[in-house]
């Protein structure tokens, strides 16, 4: 039986090297992406048969690179290992094509166990979070979430992450008009007024 592939994604270098450990012995770990823009990279490049990725991270959430990935290549698993155990980012994760979600705080057994029951087509939750997912374990009763573009997405990710409009222009490799039509745009669509808003609504959307 071949071995399955598994391509990591996180920005915390002790959480990554512990992921490793805990799976190499079983697995083929076939690259590590510290940011989401490497990791949806890669992704792409390398078609794992199951992505470990964070939510949290720089350049794209995990959210974010979920979707992109899903969009491409429907059939690869993505478990989500992260330190947010709120409601909502559990519900952006599944919305976002998510096949498990996995804390942080959790042994390396269970790391193990939620790999492979995610490998073998089954949904896992943490334990912990068996309340919260309740509500969302019939796929066919999540709500569609706000549709943004890529760009917008981006463009909030950016300002989540403190960056100034100038500074996203040039990260972006567009206009500062361009981006001050983003940021008004993205306060029509979420309902806010100010920048606290919108970097507000992308941590509870989980964007971030």
């Amino acid at each position: 039986m071949r071995t399955k592939r598994i391509l990591l994604g996180d920005d915390h270098p002790l959480f990554a090297q512990g992921s490793r450990a805990s799976l190499e012995e079983r697995y083929e770990i076939v690259g590590l992406a510290v940011d989401g823009q490497a990791l949806a990279e890669a992704a792409l490049r390398l078609k794992p048969d199951l992505i470990l990725l964070d939510i949290s991270m720089p350049l794209l959430s995990g959210i974010e690179v979920a979707r992109r990935v899903r969009a491409s290549l429907p059939t690869v698993k993505l478990l989500f290992l992260t330190m947010h155990s709120e409601r909502t980012y559990l519900r952006a994760a599944f919305e976002a094509g998510g096949t498990g979600y996995l804390l942080k705080s959790t042994n390396p057994d269970d790391l193990l166990t939620a790999v492979q029951r995610v490998l073998d087509g089954h949904i896992y939750v943490s334990r912990e979070l068996s309340e919260s997912w309740e509500p969302f374990r019939d796929r066919d009763r999540i709500a569609k979430s706000v549709e943004l573009s890529v760009r917008e997405r981006e463009v909030l990710q950016l300002i989540g992450e403190g960056w100034s409009g100038k500074e996203i222009a040039g990260l972006l490799n567009i206009t500062a008009r361009t981006i001050a039509f983003h940021r008004e745009n993205l306060k029509r669509k979420l309902g806010v007024k100010t920048l606290a808003g919108l970097v507000q609504n992308a941590l509870s959307k989980g964007v971030m």
